[in-house]
């Protein structure tokens, strides 16, 4: 939305439109904080060398000392051996006993030893700092008086804790206000607001009406979540009854085709017959992974199809010509009229290296779940139509 059709000039000095990652990183420079804070991508090469060290009585891969640190050290802010004795690891579908938690401990260690060497910080220990600082501040210096929160299913209690800290908390009240869909959780971050200083119980509202797509697409996009289980932000259980949409349209058109080339001479067809009474920016090709969007756009272009490439730092520049192309990831927030979800194939979707990569069977369900959860949001961003292939064996997500 362009706040500027809502909010007067004036009023819109006194608003910040920002990432949280953007704002973190700019306040703990402010604060005289140099590290650099990283990511997962940049973080593989220092987890493949403390790795090296995980004993070899432990048969453990490499993503279950990852899942570890993610679920257990960070999120419960374990700094100690002692701590990791004591804590709690409910939802961890592999038993430790003590001797074993003493063991993967020496990798944890070495991988924190090899981040200080770098002089870099996870997210997480940025976003204690962060708060660390603003808690030591007076509240008429705090820089917000009130924070409105997007897409908050995939937000961590670090990042909730960090914005609580970010208002005065004597206020009155009504100085966060959150919005966020646990069914379009698609980076797995479960959280519970309460233990963030957040009180909600009594307070949330439940939205039940879909203004953007068709009650077709909805049904289909709703379908994909049978079987699983969802919170509603604050650790009760969470789902669609009552959701419906008031635009009406098409069923989603599923076709398979026996090779990859079969497949694209469709979507040609397809996108051609659209693009008569459509522009082509009005349109988005969906894919699992970059890879994909690199084979389907070159695909197209053999077609004289134009192409934009939606990046991951980059807006949608809607006044650039050309269909749109983008990972399921990327198309979190958009919208178009129509929607392509091309290569749901096996093997593809779900992608078979991420739940050959879990590192037990609640890891395994738990990707499983993220998977389909991206399916759902790739196809709700259509507004009028779409249009779902593969070719080969299909996903086994489609039921048909």
């Amino acid at each position: 939305m362009n706040l500027r059709k809502i909010c007067s000039f004036e009023l819109m000095k006194r608003i910040r439109v920002e990432n949280i990652d953007s704002w973190l990183s700019s306040f703990l420079k402010s604060e005289g904080i140099t590290t650099q804070i990283v990511y997962d991508d940049t973080l593989k090469s220092l987890w493949e060398r403390a790795y090296t060290t995980a004993p070899s009585s432990l048969s453990f891969p490499l993503s279950f000392y990852q899942d570890e640190w993610k679920e257990v050290i960070q999120s419960h802010n374990i700094t100690s051996l002692k701590d990791y004795f004591n804590v709690s690891r409910v939802g961890r579908g592999t038993g430790l006993k003590r001797i074993e938690r003493a063991a993967i401990w020496r990798v944890f260690e070495e991988y924190r030893d090899l981040l200080q060497q770098k002089g870099w910080k996870e997210k997480e220990d940025a976003l204690r700092d962060a708060y660390s600082i603003l808690k030591s501040k007076p509240s008429n210096i705090l820089p917000f008086r009130a924070i409105i929160v997007d897409e908050a299913q995939d937000m961590s209690e670090g990042v909730f804790t960090l914005l609580r800290a970010m208002v005065p908390a004597d206020q009155g009240g009504n100085d966060l206000f959150i919005v966020g869909d646990p069914h379009q959780r698609i980076y797995g971050q479960k959280v519970v607001l309460s233990h963030c200083g957040i009180a909600i119980r009594g307070r949330s509202h439940k939205l039940n009406i879909n203004y953007r797509t068709t009650e077709q697409i909805r049904r289909w996009a709703t379908s994909i979540l049978d079987g699983i289980d969802f919170d509603d932000l604050d650790g009760e259980s969470d789902n669609l009854k009552g959701y419906c949409s008031l635009l009406r349209g098409e069923d989603p058109l599923i076709q398979g085709f026996s090779s990859f080339e079969e497949e694209v001479k469709f979507l040609q067809q397809q996108i051609n017959a659209i693009a008569e009474n459509t522009p082509l920016a009005s349109i988005c090709l969906v894919l699992r992974t970059n890879q994909l969007v690199e084979r389907y756009r070159h695909a197209l272009g053999e077609y004289n199809i134009s192409t934009q490439t939606i990046l991951t730092n980059e807006s949608d520049n809607q006044s650039l010509p050309g269909l749109r192309v983008a990972t399921m990831h990327r198309v979190k927030g958009l919208q178009f009229e129509h929607v392509f979800l091309p290569a749901l194939n096996r093997g593809t979707v779900p992608l078979k290296n991420v739940l050959d990569n879990s590192s037990d069977l609640t890891a395994r369900q738990d990707k499983l779940a993220l998977e389909r959860s991206l399916i759902h949001v790739a196809a709700t961003r259509a507004k009028r139509s779409v249009t779902i292939t593969y070719y080969g064996v299909k996903s086994d997500f489609l039921k048909f």
